[in-house]
């Protein structure tokens, strides 16, 4: 067997550039390969800053990367995330730069299930952690409005049903229309400005945001964020009156309450005329009741009164309380006579303990009082003088001045 040996071959004439090789590595593969179809999970997603989309689709066997340009993934109803199974429409191409083979997405779709539902569930899961939903912020509607508001299509048959009810129910009801489209592009854009301008003009008690039924592409409206967001900011209450009753939609969970149907909102909105003249008829005959029970009470009391002993002999109910009167005077003067007199004795008692402690009593027992000259300093005991110490004395007549000779100190 021979061998070719490479080290002895001669150099053929045109050698290529590895550009040049990459060049014709992706004239093969882009214009050998028709668009296809594919299905994988997708892994490593990043959305750059350009718009533009890179991820990996693989399977249990291999993995292919993947583009998605901002320009074609601008349309797609969800976000793509890790883990998620896809379908892929798109071509084979090659990335020059790195010599590198991938899938130039055209078009995505979630696998099992459609992008506009994958799309509603995403935003309904986000929005629910981000508070949205949250009873705390829904308001309650109005008991009586005078005007509502609504926005729908001025076409369809949800604004005929929505002023047939509510001018039914609530004649005197006033209505503003503000026209928006409620499918199709910019539908969204349309429906979440007239909310906005509905608070601007602060001259409606309640809104109703809504329209008939329809698929879930012709509903898509109101399943979009910024609707939801305008709802959500809405100082007026909110009525989501969106499809059929078992049609659901982001605008539903976001609005304070969710009508199954436009004419259900309009029922919902306002109270039936018939039924409020019930209503007042039963209280008012009620309060009559109320009020005839009361005045015939009082009458009774004043019966009673005018048919009492004070009211047939007032002279002597007069007479009597005069009586009283001075019969309790005589016992408050009593009593405060006896207190005085109480008080005048415990004066003279506490008089005559003060005397039996003065000491011009003690003296008259025979005490003296003695004080040290000049000073005048009370003396208490021998041991306070010395020989030739000026004393007076003080006795209970009369006093002495005296000149000490000897001080005899206790030996205690």
């Amino acid at each position: 067997m021979e061998f070719f040996d490479f080290r002895r071959a001669e150099p053929k004439p045109e050698t290529l550039t590895v550009a040049g090789l990459t060049q014709q590595i992706k004239m093969l593969l882009e214009t050998g390969l028709a668009p296809v179809w594919i299905t994988g999970e997708i892994s490593n997603f990043k959305r750059h800053t350009s718009g533009h989309f890179y991820f990996s689709l693989k399977d249990e066997y291999a993995q292919i990367p993947c583009v998605m340009w901002a320009g074609r993934n601008r349309g797609l109803r969800f976000l793509p995330q890790d883990g998620m199974q896809v379908l892929a429409f798109g071509q084979v191409t090659v990335y020059e730069k790195r010599g590198q083979y991938q899938f130039d997405v055209a078009d995505l779709q979630p696998a099992g299930v459609g992008a506009l539902q994958m799309a509603f569930e995403q935003l309904k899961r986000r929005l629910h952690a981000e508070g949205l939903f949250d009873e705390a912020h829904k308001k309650l509607l109005p008991p009586f409005p005078g005007t509502v508001g609504i926005v729908t299509s001025p076409t369809g048959a949800a604004i005929r049903d929505l002023v047939s009810i509510l001018r039914r129910r609530w004649p005197a009801i006033k209505i503003i229309l503000r026209p928006v489209r409620v499918q199709g592009e910019g539908a969204a854009v349309e429906v979440a400005r007239a909310i906005a301008e509905f608070n601007e003009y602060r001259e409606v008690d309640v809104l109703i945001v809504g329209r008939g039924g329809g698929s879930l592409e012709d509903l898509w409206a109101f399943n979009e964020e910024i609707v939801a967001r305008a709802i959500y900011a809405s100082s007026i209450p909110v009525v989501s009156a969106v499809g059929h009753e078992i049609d659901f939609s982001i605008s539903d969970f976001v609005a304070d309450v969710r009508a199954a149907t436009p004419s259900a909102a309009a029922e919902l909105v306002v109270p039936e005329v018939v039924e409020v003249k019930r209503q007042l008829q039963f209280l008012g005959h009620k309060l009559l009741l109320h009020l005839q029970g009361f005045v015939q009470i009082q009458r009774e009391r004043l019966n009673r009164f005018a048919s009492s002993y004070g009211l047939r002999r007032p002279i002597d109910q007069v007479r009597q309380r005069s009586q009283q009167l001075d019969d309790l005077q005589r016992r408050m003067l009593l009593a405060m006579k006896n207190r005085l007199a109480a008080w005048k004795q415990q004066l003279q008692t506490k008089e005559q303990r003060l005397r039996a402690l003065s000491h011009e009593n003690i003296l008259q027992r025979g005490f003296a009082i003695v004080y040290r000259e000049p000073d005048k300093k009370l003396v208490h005991a021998a041991k306070e003088l010395q020989a030739a110490d000026v004393i007076h004395i003080q006795f209970a007549v009369g006093s002495a001045d005296a000149k000490v000779e000897k001080v005899k100190k206790s030996i205690r």
